[in-house]
């Protein structure tokens, strides 16, 4: 009798992202635009901060729910960019990256069956945790000529008596869209009306250009309802310290809370501190990482747009979305043939969902040097004929 996993994880694919990285490990000169997360190393005073409290002898566990001076720190900040206020004692858990978060809060909120509406293209991520808790993801659509927001009218027709939550994140991964507070609105209306959880990932709500970002739970009547995720892995390029949060309603609070300390116990202690630290004093490294985000941002786009791929501006996180419908490809050969013929790793809009095909994702968290070669190979693949 052979032995194999559960039914539950053999129905999860493979993340459609890691066989483009697995190709291009074994080759050379690869330009990668494919990686979701900044170039730039963890400022210093942040390293720093960790680094001076493992030498401190700070090496033990923390609370579950984290640092309380982390937390408090977070709920100031939160209370001053976005006007939403939570206890920091009781409402605020700090969790290894978003990823650990998003996992927490799926499992607190679905039970066996549950539907949960997902719009697409979207995070890898959001469908597995769906699945991986016993739970019917359930995709809606966006589409280019919307900006790729979901609509209200959209999400209700997606509604059924088995509807339990929407998951929305924006700043959007794969696209770059942001939500405005209109399209924000009818989603806080559906879920008001139908009595649903919202669960928002805004791990990137720092990285915006030229629009404001709109915090799901600072919306009337939004906060009881919301499970807020965010982080500081983009905003302070920080990914491999793993410090994400977790913040909501106690009763919310309580139930995530039980599923993280059984899972990981607490987050790195000193991964904790760095944060406190870029939140203390951290706020004009990641004005000058926007910045320079926001003039990749600015040449990839009209360079894509220059070779012949339709490409939507992007007005968040660092990703663009280019439509490659022109060349014929798909988005998987598309994706293969470019790094296969010119050395240049993307990664096809598939791997965000089926709403992705003709498009593939471009981040420009990359050198200015390596975008500017990236479009010069590119445009010579797609003027070739590819």
């Amino acid at each position: 009798m052979a032995l194999n996993p559960s039914r539950r994880v053999r129905s999860v694919p493979p993340s459609g992202i890691r066989r483009f990285f697995d190709i291009a490990a074994n080759m050379q000169d690869v330009i990668s635009l494919g990686i979701g997360e900044p170039d730039f190393v963890t400022p210093s005073k942040l390293s720093q901060a960790g680094i001076a409290s493992i030498e401190r002898g700070e090496t033990r566990y923390t609370s579950n729910a984290g640092l309380l001076e982390l937390r408090q720190a977070l709920a100031e900040h939160l209370e001053t960019r976005y006007h939403v206020r939570y206890d920091p004692q009781e409402e605020m858990a700090i969790t290894v990256g978003v990823s650990e978060g998003l996992h927490c809060a799926i499992l607190a909120v679905v039970d066996s069956g549950d539907e949960v509406i997902i719009p697409e293209p979207s995070f890898v991520a959001y469908k597995p945790s769906v699945l991986f808790a016993g739970g019917v993801p359930v995709v809606v659509a966006t589409r280019v000529e919307d900006g790729f927001q979901v609509t209200g009218q959209e999400l209700e027709r997606a509604v059924t008596p088995r509807t339990r939550a929407i998951l929305i994140g924006y700043p959007n991964n794969p696209t770059g869209a942001v939500m405005s507070r209109e399209r924000l609105l009818e989603v806080a209306e559906v879920a008001a009306r139908h009595d649903l959880f919202v669960l928002s990932d805004e791990i990137y709500d720092r990285l915006v250009y030229g629009v404001e970002h709109i915090c799901f739970a600072s919306l009337p009547g939004m906060r009881e309802r919301t499970i807020l995720l965010g982080g500081f892995s983009k905003d302070y390029a920080m990914t491999g310290w793993r410090v994400g949060y977790v913040a909501g309603d106690r009763s919310l609070l309580s139930a995530i809370l039980k599923i993280h300390q059984y899972v990981v116990m607490s987050a790195p202690t000193m991964g904790q501190v760095a944060a406190l630290e870029g939140l203390r004093h951290g706020e004009q490294d990641v004005r000058a990482m926007v910045r320079e985000y926001d003039y990749r941002r600015q040449v990839i786009v009209a360079g894509l747009n220059a070779i012949g791929l339709p490409t939507l501006e992007p007005h968040g996180a660092f990703y663009a979305f280019p439509d490659i419908r022109p060349t014929g490809l798909s988005s998987d050969e598309f994706s293969e043939r470019l790094l296969l013929k010119e050395r240049v790793a993307v990664i096809p809009g598939t791997a965000f969902g089926e709403s992705g095909e003709g498009f593939v994702r471009a981040a420009y968290a990359a050198s200015m040097a390596n975008i500017e070669e990236a479009l010069t190979r590119i445009e010579r693949f797609v003027k070739d004929g590819h």
